[in-house]
C-alpha cells in the first residue's frame, strides 16, 4: 500500500548502484541464457531469471561468499537488491 521504490531509499552514488547502471545486463542475459535454460529437461520448476543468477554470481565472487551467505546478505542488503533486482521480483520467481 505505501511501498516506496528502492531507488528512493538508497544513495544512488553507492558503488553498487553505479555499477548497476554500467553492467551490460542484456549482453550477459543473452550470453548466459543458453547455458541456463528456463526449465529442466523433462520438466521441473522454472529456473530463476538469468539476470538474478548473474547478479548473485557477481556478488558471490566480488565478496568471496558461499552460496548461502550471498543469499542471506542479498535479502538483508538494499544495495545488493538494487544492484540486481527488486526483492519482490526475486521472491516471485523463487521456489516454494
Amino acid at each position: 500500500m505505501f511501498r516506496s521504490r528502492l531507488e528512493n531509499q538508497i544513495d544512488l552514488r553507492h558503488p553498487l548502484a553505479r555499477l548497476r547502471q554500467r553492467m551490460p545486463w542484456t549482453a550477459l542475459e543473452q550470453a548466459l541464457s543458453s547455458r541456463l535454460p528456463a526449465t529442466q529437461a523433462g520438466g521441473g520448476r522454472p529456473a530463476l531469471p538469468v539476470r538474478l543468477i548473474a547478479g548473485l554470481l557477481y556478488l558471490k565472487h566480488a565478496y568471496d561468499l558461499s552460496d548461502e551467505a550471498v543469499c542471506e546478505r542479498w535479502l538483508e542488503n538494499p544495495y545488493w537488491q538494487f544492484f540486481r533486482c527488486q526483492l519482490a521480483d526475486a521472491l516471485a520467481a523463487a521456489p516454494g
